[in-house]
């Protein structure tokens, strides 16, 4: 007998054993995509909508996932409001319009038109964005952090717009509150382009054009008295996943409440060609009393960054001034 024909033999053999014992041939692993000098390609545009909150909702306190039909409900209950919404703009907005207004006739905020916060649970289904502390809550403030944000909390109501100085950064077009760093999911604009080399990588956020050019090299840091709105950023590559390791925050960026002492520690590892884990972990012993971390599941798009024309700097800061400059005369004079 030949062994061509043993061969033959053995072969059919074993296409008879799967087929008897309903066995199939595992299916391969979905590939990372890699650089030309072997590192995960993370390029691309990246989105991150989601309607999972930041901070674990009380009604699933001690819960971490959804089932699948409770994210399904949610999903569904989304995209019933914003249909709802979307009706009932078009039926009383006047041709052009496009804002809310309240019950007094006066400007409201952008009507559903122009939002864009996303239908879905993230793909874990888990019920906050924050991973650790394990309830999916903040952390309690520090003494130090309940005592900046009460005064702040009482200027702002004595001095709401005396100069610009008072109004937030995202007013002001400085930076985007879901620009990052850290990516924040908000109303719109909730994409981020990633580009890479060698030596560099760079992170753009549709929202208000933030970019960081973040580098690989093991370059030294910037002196700590140079603080910047987007900090300084320094990279490097443990295993598979990009750490990016950022300081140096400006004190006036204020980020949910943060000091200039805040540390961020964001990870991205390439789980498959169309999702890129996204971790971040937040370090300010002046605001927290622990570190805290939240995660968000990417989504590859195939869609363009489009421009982000930041109207509020142009209109909204003068308008909000002038307002508070005439209300101040109008007391003066009773």
């Amino acid at each position: 007998m030949s062994h061509r024909l043993l061969g033959a033999m053995a072969t059919a053999t074993l296409l008879i054993g799967f087929i008897t014992s309903g066995a199939t041939p595992a299916a391969a692993p979905p590939k990372v995509p890699k650089t030309p000098w072997g590192k995960p390609d993370l390029e691309g545009t990246w989105d991150f909508r989601t309607i999972t909150p930041l901070e674990r909702p009380a009604s699933l306190a001690g819960r971490e996932f959804l089932t699948e039909a409770e994210a399904a409900e949610l999903e569904k209950d989304v995209v019933d409001r914003n249909t709802f919404l979307d009706e009932r703009a078009a039926e009383e907005a006047p041709v052009g319009g496009n804002v809310d207004r309240r019950a007094d006739g006066s400007p409201g905020f952008y009507n559903n038109f122009w939002l864009d916060g996303g239908t879905k649970p993230v793909a874990t289904r888990r019920t906050s964005l924050i991973i650790d502390p394990p309830d999916g809550k903040l952390p309690a403030l520090t003494e130090d952090g309940k005592r900046r944000a009460e005064e702040r909390r009482a200027y702002l109501r004595d001095h709401p717009a005396d100069t610009w100085v008072e109004l937030g950064t995202s007013l002001r077009c400085l930076v985007g509150f879901n620009a990052g760093p850290p990516l924040t999911p908000g109303g719109y604009n909730q994409n981020m382009q990633l580009v890479q080399s060698r030596d560099y990588v760079a992170l753009l956020t549709e929202m208000v054009h933030t970019t960081r050019i973040v580098p690989l090299d093991g370059r030294p840091r910037l002196n700590h008295e140079i603080q910047q709105w987007s900090g300084d950023a320094r990279g490097h590559w443990d295993g598979d996943t990009l750490v990016i390791e950022t300081g140096n925050f400006r004190a006036d960026r204020g980020w949910r409440g943060s000091s200039q002492e805040m540390k961020l520690v964001e990870r991205l590892t390439r789980l498959d060609v169309d999702t890129l884990e996204y971790t971040y972990t937040v370090t300010d012993p002046e605001t927290w009393i622990r570190p805290w971390t939240a995660s968000i599941p990417l989504r590859r798009s195939s869609l363009p960054l489009y421009e982000y024309a930041c109207h509020e700097g142009n209109y909204s800061m003068r308008n909000v001034l002038a307002g508070a400059r005439t209300m101040e005369k109008a007391a003066a004079h009773k």
